[in-house]
């Protein structure tokens, strides 16, 4: 878990993979994991294909990523704040919301890929 820089080893910031987020509790495929530092980046690729991420900060769910089979982040979900009025919401594809639509982000749906 190492922000971008997965695939490399190094994050664009020159930091090792894996030092920028703590796992506290995994089961199967799903990693919790919290920040070491606020400047973390945010995790936008992963050595395990098919990995979920769910961000925690104290008590709180922060965030929950999706990747993809190569690896990619496609898809992040973000409970802990607004974005144009809704929350939680979706933000699809690896660059956040590459392919959301005109809001830039998406209501949840009990669609699996919502």
């Amino acid at each position: 878990m190492g922000g971008r820089g997965a695939s490399s080893g190094i994050s664009n910031k020159g930091k090792k993979y894996g030092s920028e987020y703590n796992t506290i509790l995994q089961d199967g495929n799903i990693k919790f994991v919290t920040k070491t530092d606020r400047t973390s980046e945010t995790l936008m690729e992963t050595m395990t294909p098919g990995r979920v991420y769910v961000t925690v900060g104290g008590n709180d769910l922060l965030s929950i990523m999706y990747f993809d089979t190569s690896n990619k982040r496609v898809k992040s979900i973000d409970l802990d704040h607004q974005h144009k009025k809704m929350q939680p919401h979706t933000h699809h594809g690896y660059i956040h919301f590459e392919n959301d639509g005109p809001k830039g982000a998406s209501n949840l749906t009990t669609e699996k890929n919502g």
